[in-house]
């Protein structure tokens, strides 16, 4: 039995069915922050083995704040904190914690940052003593050649990373100040490298989302019930952000 904390990243829930765990849902509050006070009752009541948390949180950006985590890392419950846009934050990772907290995981990636996300290239912190079980879990297969490669010369480049970085941060906080401006939109802050927005003004977002894909620009729209009035843009270049201004102007 697992906790999730919708709207979140939706694998979570996906993996946990497949393997057969039940799935105790505590969604978020309003402002996409955690309920902590409904996470500690479930976890008194239902007793489960693990919850995942997401920081920033996919698909609002939203961080946890190091109280809300402490509070939950006192539960009597297994942590797995995915941090897979932790860099675009300008916080800290939470992976040297692991070795203060037994019952926490923290989980990173190459797809965000290095922009990898077809290669499938991740790692993770994990206490000792759950290293034995993962281990027996293991498949004999590793990251591919091709993955492995790729995953080097991100290494090898972290100036070349930075700066990209620091171009999207500086366009996100562009991108975030005009989409205020669109009078039926709700942009929310964001951590990471995308800008959640309520479609506001009583506009459909599903048709918003097909009538900018009409213009050539694709956002992303979700059919589940939290986030029906939602769309989600990614961050791009100076450009995209142009054709993207230009596009919603039409609209409206």
């Amino acid at each position: 039995k697992i906790v999730d904390c919708p709207p979140t990243f939706t694998m979570y829930e996906f993996d946990a069915n497949v393997n057969g765990a039940a799935v105790v849902k505590v969604p978020r509050n309003a402002d996409f922050s955690l309920n902590v006070e409904q996470i500690s009752e479930i976890v008194r009541l239902e007793k489960p083995k693990c919850i995942f948390l997401t920081s920033p949180n996919n698909p609002d950006g939203s961080i946890i704040s190091d109280e809300d985590l402490l509070k939950i890392l006192d539960l009597p419950i297994l942590v797995v904190l995915d941090e897979a846009y932790i860099e675009f934050s300008g916080l800290e990772s939470r992976m040297k914690w692991v070795k203060q907290y037994e019952n926490l995981i923290v989980l990173r990636t190459f797809s965000k940052r290095a922009g990898l996300a077809g290669l499938r290239v991740g790692y993770g912190a994990f206490p000792a003593s759950i290293i034995e079980y993962l281990w027996r879990a293991k498949q004999p297969y590793n990251v591919s050649v091709a993955a492995e490669v790729a995953a080097c010369a991100a290494l090898q480049n972290p100036a070349y990373l930075e700066d990209v970085k620091e171009a999207l941060l500086q366009e996100r906080e562009r991108l975030f100040k005009l989409l205020k401006d669109i009078p039926f939109l709700k942009p929310f802050p964001s951590y990471s490298n995308f800008i959640l927005c309520e479609v506001t003004s009583g506009l459909d977002a599903k048709k918003l989302k097909e009538d900018l894909a009409k213009m050539g620009v694709m956002i992303r729209h979700y059919n589940n019930k939290e986030l029906r009035g939602y769309v989600r843009v990614s961050v791009g270049k100076p450009e995209h952000t142009d054709a993207l201004m230009e596009c919603l102007k039409r609209v409206s």
